[in-house]
């Protein structure tokens, strides 16, 4: 008897120790927080932890989270993460040592997880299910009875496609087994597999959540293999896209080649942005199941910000879920349900949640859309704010408990049903078998169970109630899990509004929506009418361009309203442009003739409900200003009061500031400065670049050097240095604290290469968290770089001493810091008359420049536009945006650039190379390299974009030799 007890004896006591009070769900979540070399030595503590430690689920996980680029499975996860991953000198030999086993330890969780790891599916489909097949359904039914409203499965749409045929494991590891395609998991970074690779990994893998190919690159993988784009077409049913209005590498990534074995699959989640979607299974078995909106389900955990509304999902893998939730379901509470086969097509609205488990090996192609019936849902998706976006998938559940109320008072439900106490809770769903059975008992929790059974309105009216109304649509932090970044989503509503206009209705209803379209037409018509401008046509009421401030045309005048930033922000914007047009007319510089003629400016505000102008000049503070209370000294009546230098101690204040948007930069959004200009002749260059000739594009790369050069050559005002109060205590510059005391020339020069350094230095302080929460395309592994790469003190960088007292030092310089796409216009140069007139030059011939039989040969840059961005800096800075948005990163444009530029950079001035940053100091590649860094737009996310092999780069050099190299070539002409 003693034998026997002691050979069944409870190992958890001795092997754990204090640890073994922790179920084994948290000590294998504990373990996974671990590197694979210490899960190793781990291993080697107790016979638990040696248990523990080898688990497949286990190194699966540590595997995938320190994994990135191309990936090669080496039969076992452990394996591959000690031999692949980590390059340990470990031989193959000792993975073939016996596992060691130990009695008196067993698990239900680990048995579970094993269970799922190892189960088998192929009687685990449902032809039966619920989800209506239909076969040769016309469009107007498919509108009439589907679309935006239930799921449905459909067949007989790719019956005539090659794809039926050709896209079976076999064919595609015959044509494309060297092709490496994007793997799904749950890690944040980017893996790839050959496709060779990915079908062994297939056959041999055991994994409950098994590797899972779902690649979005469809059309880069068509430039490899062209035949696949041509195997399959989009459905007639699908035809309309609204988001294919956009260029390939402006619009969201819309659909997907998935590959994947048998238990893998689509955890539950909402698709992006609110879209719709459709999916072909071409071979293998898939079976789905679906709620709709707002009806989360069972097992998955919604986590709701009590701060901001915000909602993020916890969900069990697709496997796990059928085995453990979906038979503790009552009939009535089960999901819509199908099992899909080879060559059928399911349509998924807008909104719903679904699952996919794969019952064997499937191969599919799916894609997501907006079209007439969802374009209102993906808009109010993307208008800034977090609440809506959580009510929009959760239901009432997002909401906070005051805001529930205030809700339910005003819903036409029962009472007794919508009656839920514990709304204000972070955690709203339960993953715990004891929290499912709760589900159903006589408590608070049951009425939260009759709230879900009920559901909720996924009315686009309904769902507006609960956007942030005192949010600007327009310029507002955006969220970092939208679709699209604002300057497409305006991009996006100017082309619709353009190219749709028989849909203009639904645009307008849906731009109101998203950048408040109503009130900003509102505030314009009240402008034109004080300067007896003509009111804005139907054409008209749209703002256009991509900026972050609405622009308006209205006839042969420009309306910009400055929303920028908030109040403060956009009255420096305003002040620092009218001085600069004050300046530049006293200088007479060239630069004039190729911007357009400011016309009128002033503040429009809103009191008592109507609207207010004030027309002002920049000069002086306006009444309706000063009561405000931004303003932080006296100024002179005829002084520019918001002119650049405020500016530039608004941005030293700002520097560095949290990047979570928990502090608002909104300001009072009942006040809004406004320019109106001349409209300009001609095309913007962002709706031209596709028609240009390669000798127009040069000739535009030497016009924004030359332009370029007279900005940076025009005088800007003086730094009054007792007026820098918010950093006068920091403008003490090293080696020369007096210099900050004498104002002259020299001195002011240090001074304001002070300030541009310091401002740096602050925005260095946060410049981790912002490029962590801007994410892909820029490598983790980079920003973990970040800290030794860029200096920590930039006055060292640009070299700002005592020796920069002399006269030899150059001032900084005006900067435009946004020549961008859209704001270049360009004229015809040379035009030839044709009988057959494209629909491509509608736009010229609407503006009177061209009649409908003129063909436009080459074209001439004529018009710099938006100088609100205004700055003074280094004149490098100036480079970024025609160098990355303009020239789409083609150095023989940059070069073409700098020999029009023809001016030296004054960053390069003095012996750099005896810094402490050594050699690198003196490469004008580095310093651009930073401020692509500390750049408050997401400059890295183009870099990466533009520069797809950079993604895989080692180190911040080989990035900045291969963006900036040019630079190191050019010395100036003095």
């Amino acid at each position: 008897m003693e034998t026997h007890s002691e050979n069944h004896r409870d190992r958890r006591l001795e092997a754990l120790g204090d640890l073994r009070v922790l179920p084994d769900e948290i000590l294998c979540a504990i373990l996974e927080r671990l590197t694979p070399r210490d899960a190793a030595r781990i291993a080697c503590v107790s016979s638990v932890m040696y248990i523990l430690c080898n688990e497949e689920p286990l190194w699966m996980t540590l595997c995938l989270k320190g994994a990135s680029g191309l990936l090669q499975y080496k039969g076992s996860w452990k394996k591959t993460a000690l031999l692949h991953n980590e390059n340990l000198p470990v031989e193959d030999t000792e993975f073939r040592q016996p596992h060691l086993y130990f009695d008196g330890f067993n698990s239900l969780y680990l048995y579970r997880r094993l269970y799922r790891c190892h189960t088998k599916l192929d009687t685990f489909g449902r032809d039966d299910g619920n989800v209506e097949r239909v076969t040769d359904i016309s469009l107007t039914d498919f509108y009439d009875k589907y679309d935006a409203k239930k799921p449905v499965m459909l067949t007989g749409l790719a019956d005539t496609w090659p794809a039926r045929h050709k896209w079976t494991t076999d064919q595609l590891l015959l044509n494309y087994g060297d092709v490496a395609f994007k793997i799904s998991q749950k890690s944040s970074r980017k893996i790839t597999m050959k496709f060779k690779d990915y079908v062994t990994y297939m056959k041999v893998q055991h994994d409950e959540d098994p590797l899972y190919i779902f690649d979005e690159k469809l059309v880069q993988f068509g430039e490899v293999a062209p035949s696949l784009l041509k195997d399959y077409c989009v459905p007639h049913l699908f035809q309309e896209d609204f988001f294919d209005i956009l260029d390939t590498d402006k619009r969201p990534s819309y659909r997907w080649l998935i590959i994947g074995p048998e238990r893998s699959g689509a955890s539950w989640h909402v698709d992006p942005a609110l879209t719709s979607a459709w999916n072909t299974l071409l071979s293998g078995r898939k079976r789905w199941a679906l709620y709709p909106p707002g009806k989360v389900p069972l097992g998955v955990t919604v986590h709701v910000n009590e701060e901001d509304g915000d909602v993020s999902v916890e969900t069990p893998s697709s496997v796990q879920w059928w085995l453990d939730y979906y038979p503790l379901l009552a009939d009535e509470d089960k999901p819509i349900e199908c099992t899909q086969l080879p060559g059928e097509t399911i349509y998924v609205p807008s909104g719903w949640w679904h699952c996919v488990l794969n019952l064997e090996t499937t191969i599919a192609v799916t894609q997501n859309f907006v079209n007439s019936n969802n374009f209102e849902f993906v808009c109010l998706d993307m208008a800034p704010g977090y609440r809506h976006k959580g009510v929009c998938r959760v239901g009432l559940l997002a909401l906070d408990e005051e805001r529930y109320e205030n809700i339910r008072e005003n819903m036409s439900c029962n009472e007794e049903n919508l009656c839920y106490s514990d709304l204000s809770r972070k955690e709203k769903r339960a993953k715990t078998h004891k929290d499912a059975d709760d589900l159903y008992c006589e408590n608070g929790v049951s009425r939260n169970y009759n709230l879900w059974k009920d559901g909720f309105s996924y009315d686009i009216n309904f769902l507006s109630m609960f956007l942030d109304k005192d949010r600007d649509h327009y310029s507002s932090l955006w969220s970092s899990g939208n679709s699209i970044g604002q300057r497409e989503l305006r991009e996006w509503l100017s082309k619709l509004w353009i190219r749709k206009p028989k849909m203009r209705d639904l645009i307008w209803k849906g731009a109101c929506i998203v950048i408040n379209a109503d009130k900003w037409l509102d505030c314009v018509s009240k402008i034109c009418a004080v300067h007896n401008l003509r009111l804005p046509t139907d054409d008209e009421r749209l703002p256009v361009g991509t900026g972050s401030n609405p622009v308006y045309l209205v006839g042969n005048s420009v309306v910009k309203i400055f929303v920028e930033g908030g109040l403060e922000a956009s009255l420096y914007c305003l002040g620092t442009e009218l001085e600069f047009y004050s300046l530049l007319h006293e200088a007479n510089s060239s630069l004039k003739k190729h911007m357009p003629n400011v016309l009128a400016s002033g503040i429009v505000y809103l009191e008592d409900g109507s609207y207010t102008n004030l027309n002002w000049d920049g000069k002086g503070i306006p009444d309706v200003i000063a009561k405000s209370n931004l303003i932080r000294k006296k100024c002179d009546v005829d002084s520019f009061s918001f002119g650049v230098w405020g500016k530039k101690q608004l941005e030293y204040r700002n520097a560095g500031m949290p990047v979570d948007g928990s502090v608002s930069l909104d300001g009072d959004t009942s006040i809004w400065p406004y320019m109106i200009t001349k409209r300009c002749d001609g095309n913007m260059f962002a709706e031209l670049r596709d028609r240009l000739s390669w000798e127009d594009t040069t000739n535009l790369a030497s016009f924004l050097g030359e332009q370029l050069r007279h900005l940076h050559l025009l005088p800007h005002p003086t730094l009054n240095i007792s007026s820098c109060s918010d950093i006068e205590h920091d403008i003490s510059l090293p080696d020369d604290n007096s210099c900050a005391a004498t104002v002259n020339r020299n001195s002011n020069a240090a001074v304001e290469w002070g300030i541009f350094s310091r401002t740096l230095t602050k925005k260095r302080n946060s410049v981790s968290s912002r490029l962590t929460k801007w994410g892909d395309p820029i490598p983790s592994k980079l920003i973990e770089k970040i800290d030794e790469y860029i200096p920590h003190d930039f006055a060292k960088l640009l070299n700002i001493s005592k020796s920069f007292a002399s006269a030899a030092f150059k001032t900084c310089s005006w900067i435009h810091t946004d020549i961008m796409d859209d704001n270049i216009y360009m004229e015809p140069s040379s035009v030839c008359s044709t009988s057959n007139g494209s629909s491509e030059d509608a736009a010229l011939v609407d503006n009177g420049l061209l009649s409908d039989h003129d063909e436009v040969k080459s074209w001439r840059p004529s018009y710099i536009l938006d100088f609100s961005d205004l700055s003074i800096g280094d004149p490098i800075l100036d480079l970024i945006p025609p160098y990355l948005d303009v020239f789409r990163g083609d150095s023989n444009l940059l070069k073409r650039f700098l020999e029009s530029y023809k001016l030296p950079f004054p960053s390069n001035i003095g012996n750099s190379e005896s810094t402490d940053g050594g050699q690198k100091f003196s490469r004008l590649s580095y310093i651009a390299m930073c401020y692509c860094i500390l750049h408050d737009d997401n400059v890295l996310g183009a870099i990466f974009s533009i520069w797809e092999e950079l993604r895989s780069a080692e180190s911040w050099e080989e990035v900045e030799l291969k963006v900036w190299g040019e630079l190191n070539n050019y010395k100036g002409f003095p």
